[in-house]
Protein backbone atom coordinates (compact mmCIF):
# COMPACT_ATOMS: atom_id res chain seq x y z
CA UNK A 1 0.00 0.00 0.00
CA UNK A 2 1.40 3.55 -1.43
CA UNK A 3 2.29 6.22 1.33
CA UNK A 4 -0.55 8.73 -0.11
CA UNK A 5 -3.01 5.47 -0.07
CA UNK A 6 -2.51 4.10 3.47
CA UNK A 7 -5.13 4.69 5.61
CA UNK A 8 -3.99 6.61 9.00
CA UNK A 9 -2.98 4.57 12.11
CA UNK A 10 -5.40 5.21 14.92
CA UNK A 11 -4.68 5.34 18.58
CA UNK A 12 -7.28 5.92 21.24
CA UNK A 13 -6.55 6.44 25.02
CA UNK A 14 -9.23 6.50 27.33
CA UNK A 15 -9.00 7.00 30.83
CA UNK A 16 -10.96 6.15 34.15
CA UNK A 17 -13.10 9.27 36.20
CA UNK A 18 -11.07 11.79 34.64
CA UNK A 19 -13.12 15.36 34.91
CA UNK A 20 -12.73 17.25 32.32
CA UNK A 21 -10.89 19.91 34.81
CA UNK A 22 -8.02 17.63 35.38
CA UNK A 23 -5.61 18.48 32.87
CA UNK A 24 -3.29 22.26 32.87
CA UNK A 25 -4.08 22.85 29.12
CA UNK A 26 -7.55 22.92 30.39
CA UNK A 27 -6.70 26.07 32.95
CA UNK A 28 -5.67 23.77 35.69
CA UNK A 29 -2.77 25.23 37.41
CA UNK A 30 -2.21 23.02 39.83
CA UNK A 31 -2.19 19.32 38.53
CA UNK A 32 0.63 18.55 35.98
CA UNK A 33 -0.08 17.05 32.50
CA UNK A 34 2.40 17.89 30.16
CA UNK A 35 1.98 15.27 27.84
CA UNK A 36 -1.62 16.10 27.58
CA UNK A 37 -0.99 19.68 27.38
CA UNK A 38 1.69 18.91 24.55
CA UNK A 39 -1.05 16.53 22.58
CA UNK A 40 -3.57 19.91 22.98
CA UNK A 41 -1.04 22.16 21.51
CA UNK A 42 -0.86 19.75 18.11
CA UNK A 43 -4.73 19.60 17.90
CA UNK A 44 -8.20 20.42 18.60
CA UNK A 45 -9.13 20.35 22.98
CA UNK A 46 -13.27 19.99 22.86
CA UNK A 47 -14.68 22.58 26.19
CA UNK A 48 -17.53 20.85 25.91
CA UNK A 49 -17.47 17.24 25.33
CA UNK A 50 -19.78 14.55 27.17
CA UNK A 51 -20.45 11.08 28.03
CA UNK A 52 -23.05 8.95 27.06
CA UNK A 53 -23.92 8.29 30.52
CA UNK A 54 -21.86 9.39 33.98
CA UNK A 55 -20.91 5.54 34.79
CA UNK A 56 -17.59 3.26 32.98
CA UNK A 57 -19.19 0.45 31.40
CA UNK A 58 -22.52 1.91 29.57
CA UNK A 59 -20.36 5.18 28.49
CA UNK A 60 -18.20 2.66 27.17
CA UNK A 61 -20.46 0.81 25.12
CA UNK A 62 -21.73 3.91 23.67
CA UNK A 63 -18.56 5.13 22.86
CA UNK A 64 -17.74 1.95 21.46
CA UNK A 65 -20.46 0.98 19.62
CA UNK A 66 -22.21 4.67 18.67
CA UNK A 67 -25.75 3.53 20.61
CA UNK A 68 -27.52 4.96 23.66
CA UNK A 69 -27.45 2.45 26.59
CA UNK A 70 -31.03 2.00 25.84
CA UNK A 71 -30.04 0.46 22.87
CA UNK A 72 -27.10 -1.51 23.48
CA UNK A 73 -28.02 -2.85 26.75
CA UNK A 74 -25.45 -2.06 29.74
CA UNK A 75 -27.41 0.22 31.85
CA UNK A 76 -24.86 0.14 34.84
CA UNK A 77 -21.30 -1.02 35.52
CA UNK A 78 -20.96 -4.80 35.70
CA UNK A 79 -20.03 -6.64 38.49
CA UNK A 80 -20.01 -9.92 36.56
CA UNK A 81 -20.14 -11.21 33.64
CA UNK A 82 -16.35 -10.41 33.20
CA UNK A 83 -14.49 -13.88 33.88
CA UNK A 84 -15.23 -17.40 34.23
CA UNK A 85 -15.48 -18.28 38.04
CA UNK A 86 -17.05 -19.54 41.02
CA UNK A 87 -20.70 -19.01 40.78
CA UNK A 88 -20.35 -17.13 37.66
CA UNK A 89 -19.89 -16.46 34.00
CA UNK A 90 -18.30 -14.90 31.30
CA UNK A 91 -20.69 -12.68 29.34
CA UNK A 92 -20.34 -11.00 25.85
CA UNK A 93 -22.66 -8.27 26.68
CA UNK A 94 -22.09 -6.93 23.00
CA UNK A 95 -22.58 -10.08 21.20
CA UNK A 96 -24.50 -9.17 18.19
CA UNK A 97 -23.76 -5.64 17.70
CA UNK A 98 -21.14 -3.20 15.79
CA UNK A 99 -18.73 -1.38 17.34
CA UNK A 100 -16.10 0.67 15.22
CA UNK A 101 -13.23 -1.48 15.79
CA UNK A 102 -15.57 -4.45 14.07
CA UNK A 103 -15.49 -1.72 11.23
CA UNK A 104 -12.04 -1.01 11.52
CA UNK A 105 -10.96 -4.75 11.41
CA UNK A 106 -13.25 -5.58 8.11
CA UNK A 107 -11.46 -2.51 6.19
CA UNK A 108 -7.52 -4.40 6.93
CA UNK A 109 -6.82 -2.85 10.25
CA UNK A 110 -5.05 -5.04 13.42
CA UNK A 111 -6.73 -3.97 16.00
CA UNK A 112 -5.05 -3.95 20.00
CA UNK A 113 -6.13 -3.51 23.07
CA UNK A 114 -4.25 -2.81 26.43
CA UNK A 115 -5.89 -1.88 29.93
CA UNK A 116 -9.56 -2.03 30.74
CA UNK A 117 -12.61 -3.65 28.79
CA UNK A 118 -15.44 -4.46 31.52
CA UNK A 119 -17.73 -4.82 29.32
CA UNK A 120 -17.90 -8.83 29.99
CA UNK A 121 -16.12 -11.91 28.76
CA UNK A 122 -12.57 -10.85 29.24
CA UNK A 123 -10.43 -13.93 28.65
CA UNK A 124 -11.51 -13.86 24.75
CA UNK A 125 -11.00 -11.03 22.54
CA UNK A 126 -13.46 -9.68 20.49
CA UNK A 127 -15.37 -6.49 18.80
CA UNK A 128 -12.38 -6.65 15.76
CA UNK A 129 -9.64 -7.10 18.44
CA UNK A 130 -6.78 -9.44 17.87
CA UNK A 131 -4.16 -8.14 20.31
CA UNK A 132 -5.44 -8.23 24.14
CA UNK A 133 -4.03 -7.37 26.96
CA UNK A 134 -7.04 -6.77 29.53
CA UNK A 135 -8.08 -5.97 32.98
CA UNK A 136 -9.95 -9.14 34.56
CA UNK A 137 -13.28 -6.86 35.70
CA UNK A 138 -13.18 -3.47 35.78
CA UNK A 139 -11.40 -1.96 38.59
CA UNK A 140 -8.66 -3.12 41.46
CA UNK A 141 -5.72 -1.95 43.30
CA UNK A 142 -2.72 -0.67 41.59
CA UNK A 143 -0.75 -3.62 42.40
CA UNK A 144 -0.95 -7.44 42.30
CA UNK A 145 -3.79 -6.25 39.88
CA UNK A 146 -6.21 -9.05 38.08
CA UNK A 147 -5.36 -8.89 34.13
CA UNK A 148 -5.56 -11.48 31.34
CA UNK A 149 -2.46 -12.08 28.69
CA UNK A 150 -2.84 -14.01 26.12
CA UNK A 151 -5.90 -15.69 27.06
CA UNK A 152 -4.39 -16.33 30.73
CA UNK A 153 -5.74 -15.00 33.89
CA UNK A 154 -2.34 -13.77 36.37
CA UNK A 155 -1.71 -11.04 38.97
CA UNK A 156 -0.19 -8.14 37.49
CA UNK A 157 3.10 -7.40 39.85
CA UNK A 158 4.03 -3.65 38.01
CA UNK A 159 2.35 -0.59 39.22
CA UNK A 160 -0.67 -0.84 37.03
CA UNK A 161 -0.77 2.40 34.75
CA UNK A 162 2.43 0.88 33.67
CA UNK A 163 1.81 -2.21 32.93
CA UNK A 164 -1.13 -0.70 30.58
CA UNK A 165 1.58 1.57 29.10
CA UNK A 166 4.16 -1.07 28.40
CA UNK A 167 1.05 -3.25 26.54
CA UNK A 168 0.59 -0.47 24.31
CA UNK A 169 3.93 -0.14 23.54
CA UNK A 170 4.59 -3.57 23.01
CA UNK A 171 1.63 -3.88 20.40
CA UNK A 172 3.05 -0.24 18.89
CA UNK A 173 6.96 -2.53 18.63
CA UNK A 174 5.17 -5.41 17.30
CA UNK A 175 3.51 -2.95 14.16
CA UNK A 176 6.68 -1.33 13.59
CA UNK A 177 8.34 -4.80 13.17
CA UNK A 178 5.64 -6.24 11.15
CA UNK A 179 6.16 -3.28 8.70
CA UNK A 180 10.03 -3.80 8.51
CA UNK A 181 8.80 -6.98 7.55
CA UNK A 182 7.04 -5.18 4.42
CA UNK A 183 3.35 -5.90 6.48
CA UNK A 184 2.60 -1.95 6.77
CA UNK A 185 -1.56 -3.00 7.52
CA UNK A 186 -2.92 0.85 9.23
CA UNK A 187 -3.58 -0.26 13.31
CA UNK A 188 -5.72 0.88 15.90
CA UNK A 189 -5.11 0.79 19.30
CA UNK A 190 -6.68 1.57 22.52
CA UNK A 191 -4.81 1.77 25.55
CA UNK A 192 -7.45 2.00 28.93
CA UNK A 193 -6.33 3.40 31.90
CA UNK A 194 -7.77 2.31 35.15
CA UNK A 195 -6.52 5.41 36.29
CA UNK A 196 -7.00 7.62 37.88
CA UNK A 197 -10.12 5.61 39.51
CA UNK A 198 -10.38 5.05 42.95
CA UNK A 199 -8.35 3.61 44.93
CA UNK A 200 -6.11 6.59 45.81
CA UNK A 201 -4.09 6.43 48.89
CA UNK A 202 -1.03 4.09 49.23
CA UNK A 203 -1.49 3.02 45.50
CA UNK A 204 0.79 5.37 43.36
CA UNK A 205 4.42 6.17 42.81
CA UNK A 206 5.58 7.84 45.92
CA UNK A 207 7.85 10.63 44.29
CA UNK A 208 4.72 12.01 42.40
CA UNK A 209 2.50 11.50 45.23
CA UNK A 210 4.99 13.38 47.48
CA UNK A 211 5.37 16.22 44.81
CA UNK A 212 2.05 17.15 45.34
CA UNK A 213 2.70 18.13 49.23
CA UNK A 214 2.01 21.93 49.14
CA UNK A 215 -0.56 21.71 46.79
CA UNK A 216 -3.24 23.68 47.82
CA UNK A 217 -5.85 21.84 46.05
CA UNK A 218 -7.94 25.33 45.16
CA UNK A 219 -9.22 23.51 42.02
CA UNK A 220 -11.07 21.16 44.22
CA UNK A 221 -13.75 22.76 45.90
CA UNK A 222 -13.83 22.47 49.80
CA UNK A 223 -17.53 22.69 50.84
CA UNK A 224 -19.67 20.50 53.17
CA UNK A 225 -21.00 17.40 51.53
CA UNK A 226 -23.90 17.10 48.88
CA UNK A 227 -27.08 15.78 50.89
CA UNK A 228 -27.29 13.32 48.33
CA UNK A 229 -23.69 12.10 48.83
CA UNK A 230 -23.34 8.00 49.13
CA UNK A 231 -21.74 7.25 51.94
CA UNK A 232 -19.64 4.95 50.91
CA UNK A 233 -17.63 7.37 48.64
CA UNK A 234 -13.59 8.00 49.56
CA UNK A 235 -13.82 11.80 51.65
CA UNK A 236 -12.78 13.31 54.10
CA UNK A 237 -11.73 16.55 55.36
CA UNK A 238 -7.98 18.10 56.67
CA UNK A 239 -5.55 15.74 55.77
CA UNK A 240 -7.46 12.95 54.81
CA UNK A 241 -8.98 14.85 52.27
CA UNK A 242 -5.47 16.31 51.38
CA UNK A 243 -4.41 12.63 50.91
CA UNK A 244 -6.98 11.72 48.83
CA UNK A 245 -6.54 14.54 46.43
CA UNK A 246 -2.70 13.67 46.53
CA UNK A 247 -4.01 9.99 45.05
CA UNK A 248 -5.73 11.41 42.89
CA UNK A 249 -3.79 13.49 41.66
CA UNK A 250 -0.75 11.63 41.15
CA UNK A 251 -2.96 8.73 39.33
CA UNK A 252 -3.42 11.67 36.45
CA UNK A 253 0.18 12.85 36.60
CA UNK A 254 1.05 8.92 36.59
CA UNK A 255 -1.00 8.09 33.43
CA UNK A 256 0.07 11.48 31.72
CA UNK A 257 3.73 10.06 31.74
CA UNK A 258 2.41 6.60 29.73
CA UNK A 259 0.56 9.00 27.69
CA UNK A 260 4.23 10.63 27.14
CA UNK A 261 5.82 7.52 26.06
CA UNK A 262 3.38 6.27 23.64
CA UNK A 263 3.41 9.45 22.18
CA UNK A 264 7.47 8.97 21.64
CA UNK A 265 6.98 5.73 20.78
CA UNK A 266 5.13 6.85 17.90
CA UNK A 267 7.21 9.51 16.87
CA UNK A 268 10.30 7.35 17.23
CA UNK A 269 8.82 5.29 14.50
CA UNK A 270 8.25 7.79 12.48
CA UNK A 271 4.53 7.78 12.56
CA UNK A 272 3.44 11.27 14.06
CA UNK A 273 1.98 12.49 10.85
CA UNK A 274 0.24 8.93 9.94
CA UNK A 275 -1.81 8.60 13.25
CA UNK A 276 -4.75 9.90 14.63
CA UNK A 277 -4.96 10.14 18.30
CA UNK A 278 -8.19 10.93 20.58
CA UNK A 279 -8.00 11.33 24.24
CA UNK A 280 -11.04 11.26 26.43
CA UNK A 281 -11.98 9.91 29.91
CA UNK A 282 -15.25 7.10 30.15
CA UNK A 283 -17.42 9.92 32.74
CA UNK A 284 -16.91 13.02 34.17
CA UNK A 285 -15.60 13.15 38.29
CA UNK A 286 -16.17 15.36 40.77
CA UNK A 287 -13.71 15.70 43.96
CA UNK A 288 -15.29 17.63 45.74
CA UNK A 289 -17.27 19.96 43.07
CA UNK A 290 -20.98 20.36 44.71
CA UNK A 291 -19.88 18.39 47.73
CA UNK A 292 -19.86 15.18 45.48
CA UNK A 293 -16.77 12.85 45.47
CA UNK A 294 -17.83 10.08 42.52
CA UNK A 295 -19.45 10.74 39.02
CA UNK A 296 -23.36 9.74 38.54
CA UNK A 297 -23.17 7.38 41.31
CA UNK A 298 -21.80 9.55 43.48
CA UNK A 299 -25.03 10.38 44.85
CA UNK A 300 -28.61 8.86 45.31
CA UNK A 301 -30.68 9.64 43.76
CA UNK A 302 -28.00 9.82 40.86
CA UNK A 303 -27.14 13.21 39.71
CA UNK A 304 -25.92 14.65 35.86
CA UNK A 305 -23.81 17.82 37.09
CA UNK A 306 -21.63 18.67 33.95
CA UNK A 307 -18.62 17.58 36.50
CA UNK A 308 -20.14 14.40 36.22
CA UNK A 309 -21.18 14.32 32.23
CA UNK A 310 -18.42 16.37 30.57
CA UNK A 311 -15.42 15.01 29.89
CA UNK A 312 -11.86 15.77 28.64
CA UNK A 313 -11.25 15.38 24.82
CA UNK A 314 -8.34 16.16 22.63
CA UNK A 315 -8.38 14.85 19.29
CA UNK A 316 -4.56 15.81 17.17
CA UNK A 317 -3.81 14.55 14.12
CA UNK A 318 -0.90 17.04 12.61
CA UNK A 319 -1.00 17.56 8.77
CA UNK A 320 -4.85 16.62 9.10
CA UNK A 321 -6.76 18.87 11.81
CA UNK A 322 -5.86 22.21 12.85
CA UNK A 323 -3.27 22.20 15.99
CA UNK A 324 -3.58 24.33 19.46
CA UNK A 325 -7.08 24.89 18.51
CA UNK A 326 -10.03 25.32 21.51
CA UNK A 327 -13.39 24.21 20.07
CA UNK A 328 -16.83 24.99 22.48
CA UNK A 329 -19.37 23.67 20.18
CA UNK A 330 -21.35 20.59 22.15
CA UNK A 331 -20.11 17.08 21.28
CA UNK A 332 -20.47 13.54 22.76
CA UNK A 333 -18.84 9.91 22.80
CA UNK A 334 -21.80 9.62 20.48
CA UNK A 335 -19.75 11.23 17.52
CA UNK A 336 -16.79 9.10 17.73
CA UNK A 337 -18.27 5.69 15.81
CA UNK A 338 -19.88 8.30 12.71
CA UNK A 339 -16.80 10.71 12.85
CA UNK A 340 -14.83 7.12 11.87
CA UNK A 341 -17.23 6.11 9.61
CA UNK A 342 -17.05 9.27 7.61
CA UNK A 343 -13.75 9.57 7.70
CA UNK A 344 -12.38 6.68 6.73
CA UNK A 345 -15.59 5.57 4.31
CA UNK A 346 -16.06 2.52 6.05
CA UNK A 347 -18.78 -0.13 5.42
CA UNK A 348 -21.59 1.35 8.06
CA UNK A 349 -24.68 0.70 7.05
CA UNK A 350 -26.29 1.82 10.58
CA UNK A 351 -24.32 4.66 10.77
CA UNK A 352 -27.15 7.15 10.21
CA UNK A 353 -29.42 5.68 11.99
CA UNK A 354 -27.76 6.30 15.28
CA UNK A 355 -27.68 9.46 17.61
CA UNK A 356 -24.43 11.22 17.41
CA UNK A 357 -22.82 13.28 13.91
CA UNK A 358 -19.84 13.39 12.59
CA UNK A 359 -16.86 15.81 13.36
CA UNK A 360 -14.65 14.86 10.82
CA UNK A 361 -14.91 18.22 8.64
CA UNK A 362 -11.99 18.38 12.06
CA UNK A 363 -10.42 16.20 10.64
CA UNK A 364 -10.36 17.61 7.45
CA UNK A 365 -8.99 21.27 8.66
CA UNK A 366 -12.40 22.34 7.78
CA UNK A 367 -14.81 24.51 10.43
CA UNK A 368 -16.37 22.26 13.71
CA UNK A 369 -20.24 21.41 13.39
CA UNK A 370 -20.53 21.32 16.87
CA UNK A 371 -24.28 21.11 18.17
CA UNK A 372 -25.44 24.81 18.98
CA UNK A 373 -28.35 24.73 20.46
CA UNK A 374 -29.93 21.42 22.16
CA UNK A 375 -27.75 18.25 23.08
CA UNK A 376 -29.45 15.43 24.40
CA UNK A 377 -28.77 11.68 25.11
CA UNK A 378 -27.41 10.95 28.55
CA UNK A 379 -28.98 7.82 30.59
CA UNK A 380 -28.19 6.17 34.00
CA UNK A 381 -30.72 4.21 35.52
CA UNK A 382 -34.15 5.94 35.54
CA UNK A 383 -32.32 9.79 35.05
CA UNK A 384 -32.50 11.04 31.67
CA UNK A 385 -30.31 14.57 30.80
CA UNK A 386 -31.05 17.05 28.08
CA UNK A 387 -28.42 19.64 28.05
CA UNK A 388 -27.75 22.73 25.82
CA UNK A 389 -25.78 26.18 25.86
CA UNK A 390 -26.86 27.19 29.23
Amino acid sequence: MSAASRLPDILVILTDDQGCWAMGCAGNPEIRTPNLDRLAATGVRFENFFCASPVCSPARASLLTGRIPSSHGIHDWLRGGNMDSAGDRAIQYLHGMTGYTDLLAARGYVCGLSGKWHLGDSLRPQMGFTYWFVHQTGGSDYHNAPMVRNGVPYAEPRYLTDAITEGGLEFLEARAEAARRGDDRPFYLGVHYTAPHSPWVGQHPEDIVASYDDCPFTSCPDVPAHPWQIASAPRGTGQQRREILKGYFAAVTALDLGVGRLLDAIEGFGRREDTIIFFTSDNGMNMGHHGIYGKGNGTFPLNMYDTSVKVPAILSAPGRCREGVVEDGLFSHYDFFPTLADYLSLDAPDAERLPGQSFAPILRGQGTPGRRDVFVYDEYGPVRMVRDRR
